[in-house]
């Protein structure tokens, strides 16, 4: 099969032919028709996010495509069927704290490695191979609408948070990082999910002017001055009443101030979910106070990635027409056309803005 291998980090992907998968008991062989691509895969290809990727890989994160093959395990899928590929991957040898690996991305410590040795080659290629409990079933599509399907590894970052903090419908909610890739994409979920008010604060004054016009009056946007207090006071007041919770998906880039921000303009007995990148290049570490949280009762909760179901109740609030796919423009890319796609999804790929490649 032909891929596009990532050879170095700080070296381009070089598009060449890899052994066919072998399928395996517990396994799936999907033949791949659309992979997204991450506005920040370049930082990751080039060495400067750290994430543990052992080289040569063939990169990318997850995948459109339809089933080829098929291990003993799998009772209701069908070769030919239009499916998802979710790149969590799980050890499935302790339920209670399974090792992680990010297939064709990262991994998660020593373990995360070992399994990333098996599950090694990612969706930036013909075929790839999936664990049977990582293949999803998406019913009839138009092959023509497989990369606006890439959407769905997007939404499901924030879905995964949403889940972690039970948000409730009707509940009023503040997207710390609302203007990004991660956190625009976290809007439409909770919305779809009924939440009564997201609160979007942010410093693009056009990003905030996008959300307002692409959603509902439940939206409500601030601009951010950088003033930690003031911003948190700012929050508040953009809210229709107590904040229940809290959801930070702020890139490594951000300052710690600008999550603490957020955080504590939460309710007493509020809710707060971190999934973003604060502190993962240095910078100084999240301080929150030990009386805030004690005496108000707030529940943190730190979230990587998502639950396994997760992928099954996405796609249902897409199917029922909850959560529509068409607020994300694509941009596709031939498999030789690699470097291009992921350069393009560095300088062009922002909020519900989509680069995919189709091998």
């Amino acid at each position: 099969m032909k891929a596009a291998i990532l050879k170095a980090f700080g070296s381009p992907l070089v598009v060449e032919s890899l052994p066919d998968p072998v399928l395996g008991t517990g396994e799936i062989v999907v033949d791949v028709v659309a992979a997204g691509v991450l506005p920040y895969a370049k930082e990751v290809f080039s060495g400067e996010r750290n994430y543990l990727l052992t080289l040569p890989v063939a990169p990318g994160a997850g995948a459109i495509g339809r089933v080829r093959a098929l291990g003993p395990d799998s009772t209701r899928l069908a070769v030919g069927d239009w499916v998802t590929c979710d790149p969590t991957v799980r050890a499935r040898d302790d339920a209670l704290t399974p090792d992680i690996t990010l297939q064709g991305l990262s991994a998660r410590g020593e373990g995360g490695l070992r399994l990333q040795k098996h599950f090694h080659h990612g969706s930036f290629a013909e075929q790839m191979l999936v664990p049977t409990e990582n293949v999803f079933s998406l019913g009839p599509i138009d092959p023509e609408e497989a990369g606006r399907w890439c959407t769905l590894n997007l939404l499901l970052v924030p879905y995964g948070g949403l889940l972690a903090a039970n948000l409730k419908a009707g509940e009023t909610l503040v997207i710390s990082g609302a203007t990004g890739n991660f956190g625009s994409a976290g809007v439409a979920v909770a919305l779809a999910m009924g939440a009564g008010c997201v609160v979007c604060p942010g410093r693009n004054e056009a990003m905030l002017e996008e959300l307002r016009r692409r959603f509902d009056s439940r939206v409500r946007t601030l601009t951010l001055t950088g003033d930690e207090a003031e911003d948190r006071q700012r929050m508040k007041q953009a809210a229709p009443g107590p904040i229940d919770c809290v959801l930070d998906l702020l890139p490594p880039s951000a300052p710690a101030k600008a999550v603490r921000a957020a955080v504590m303009a939460v309710r007493e007995y509020g809710r707060v979910v971190l999934m973003g990148g604060v502190g993962m290049l240095g910078g100084d570490d999240l301080a929150l106070p030990y009386p805030w949280i004690m005496r108000n009762c707030i529940t943190i909760i730190g979230q990587w990635m998502y639950p396994p179901e997760a992928s099954i109740r996405l796609i249902k609030l897409v199917r029922a027409g909850l959560l529509d796919l068409r607020n994300w423009e694509v941009t596709e890319f031939d498999l030789d056309d690699a470097n291009e796609a992921v350069d393009q999804a560095a300088a062009g790929s922002g909020p519900f803005k989509r680069t995919v490649l189709r091998p």
